[in-house]
């Protein structure tokens, strides 16, 4: 039986932000079905506590993750079925991220490579360390991305980077990645958990409704064009503005105080 020390993925709650961490740093957080397993019911348990607020992804080692598990990848080759399974349940947990109601924010350390992307790029915002490093390196060994690489990609840093960076498979430096707007944010690599922790506990205190509707506007809007965007968020806004927690927005704004929202 697994402990919980030794368990892939970990979790705790501070200050209403939800901490998952993976947590194999002997094999460079490799993704296997485990892991996504237990990011799938980390996500289910902090989206069920109205306590949390927000998620923080952090990984334990030198590196953020460095992709897919290629033993299990190689173990499941044998058998269509289960190849199959492993693609599939790996696109349904990152798209699980992106349509979950709370801020997803990642503290991306060390080396982010290939799955360790993909998973980097289905989080709604990024932290990553001085010395970070990222890249698609699936062309290096004859691979193609099949965790929804070769979408979300195009969609962050547009077409010709992100087939610049499958084909070459070469790694981006954080400044790079930054200019590319692959990342929100660069610090010092001994302050990168801090700083996004903190990020996250101010996120706790502001609307939860609010929040989930930009997320889920912005999103959903990205699929459609511009105008069904605008509408999609005019039949939604006024209902959003009718919630308690605007009332007690607008209140702290005119007594001067800061919101207490729930």
């Amino acid at each position: 039986m697994t402990s919980a020390a030794e368990a892939p993925v970990q979790i705790e709650m501070r200050d209403g932000v939800g901490i998952v961490t993976l947590n194999r740093p002997e094999k460079f957080n490799c993704l296997s079905s485990g892991v996504m397993a237990g990011l799938d019911e980390a996500l289910a348990k902090f989206e069920g506590d109205r306590k949390v607020r927000a998620v923080l992804l952090v990984a334990r080692g030198k590196h953020f993750c460095t992709g897919a598990d290629l033993d299990e990848v190689l173990d499941a080759r044998r058998e269509r079925g289960r190849l199959e399974a492993f693609i599939t349940g790996g696109h349904r947990v990152l798209r699980r991220l992106e349509v979950s109601p709370l801020p997803i924010v990642a503290a991306v350390n060390g080396l982010c490579l290939a799955g360790g992307l993909e998973l980097m790029m289905a989080c709604d915002v990024v932290f990553a360390g001085q010395s970070a490093q990222m890249g698609c390196q699936h062309a290096r060994y004859g691979l193609v991305p099949g965790w929804g690489g070769t979408q979300r990609l195009a969609r962050i840093v547009g077409s010709r980077r992100a087939l610049d960076l499958m084909f070459s498979g070469r790694w981006l430096k954080a400044d790079e990645a930054l200019a590319w707007g692959l990342v929100n944010h660069i610090v010092d690599d001994g302050a990168l958990v801090g700083k996004a922790e903190a990020y996250c506990a101010d996120l706790a205190k502001k609307n939860p409704g609010g929040l989930a509707a930009m997320k889920q506007l912005c999103r959903n809007g990205l699929d459609g064009s511009l105008q069904e965007g605008l509408d999609m968020e005019r039949s939604e806004v006024v209902d959003a503005l009718m919630s308690e927690n605007v009332s007690e927005g607008l209140a702290a704004f005119r007594e001067r105080r800061e919101p207490l929202f729930r």
